[in-house]
């Protein structure tokens, strides 16, 4: 699946990352605790939040992630959308919920990656 792909799934507003939308992503997760996604994601490539700060994009780059996507209608501030210019990371918001958003990427066929054991 392309960050394309993944758009037009969740009916998403692309704030940056036009360039981006070419890349294949095989996971995602979605969180609204940072430290959650610290501890327990690997290999994700797609981060589905409702938390709308800095500390995401930040918590996406440390995990090599190459997408946030904003649920609830939630949009990002100048300053996000900056740092994650900065940091060559997608951003999209939709309007979804984040069960509903992560239901449809998973049917679409993106997967959770590893289990917790």
């Amino acid at each position: 699946m392309t960050l394309r792909d993944v758009k037009t799934i969740l009916d998403a507003d692309l704030v940056f990352g036009q360039d981006l939308l070419n890349h294949t992503v095989n996971t995602a997760c979605g969180s609204d605790m940072m430290s959650d996604v610290l501890a327990f994601v690997k290999d994700q490539a797609v981060l589905i939040t409702g938390l709308v700060n800095q500390q995401v994009i930040r918590t996406a780059e440390m995990m090599d992630m190459v997408c946030v996507v904003f649920v609830r209608g939630k949009q990002p501030d100048q300053a996000i959308v900056d740092l994650a210019r900065d940091r060559n990371i997608a951003v999209m918001t939709t309007t979804h919920r984040m069960f509903t958003a992560c239901g449809l990427l998973y049917q679409g066929g993106l997967k959770g990656g590893t289990h917790i054991q």
